[in-house]
């Protein structure tokens, strides 16, 4: 299912204005799982007059609606990604970089957790770390 799809289904009561049409689309276009700094830059190509409040707050309500997806790991910025389907990321503990893992979702881990507590467990989000290849091949000063 595309972005545009997922989209219409996931925003039933809301409309798709073309400020969220193009910050969709824009997101869409990258795998690097860009901050809302980032988004804005990348939407004022093409949209000149959008503000950074704007951004930040169809982005915020795009996620909470379930239609891109947030990743909040603590003391670092948040970044954006429009791939929705559950998945791992990595993330470079020298520049920060964040990437998608082609590893499979392990489920198991759901219920294992929800038999070591008293939760009903709804799902996981696993970050690994380590060094990107871009940090690994800089040579020190």
């Amino acid at each position: 299912m595309s972005l545009m799809e997922n989209t219409m289904e996931s925003l039933p009561n809301m409309r798709l204005t073309t400020q969220r049409q193009i910050i969709l689309e824009e997101l869409g276009k990258v795998t690097s799982h860009p901050t809302a700094n980032e988004v804005y830059d990348m939407v004022r190509k093409r949209l000149p007059r959008i503000g950074l409040g704007t951004v930040y707050r169809n982005l915020e309500l795009l996620a909470d609606s379930g239609v891109i997806l947030k990743l909040e790991v603590g003391g670092t910025q948040k970044r954006f990604d429009a791939t929705v389907h559950p998945h791992y990321h990595i993330r470079c503990a020298s520049c920060g970089k964040v990437d998608d893992i082609d590893i499979p979702v392990q489920e198991d881990i759901n219920m294992a957790a929800s038999h070591a507590s008293q939760y009903e467990v709804l799902g996981h989000h696993i970050e690994f770390s380590g060094i990107c290849y871009t940090c690994s091949e800089r040579k020190p000063d």
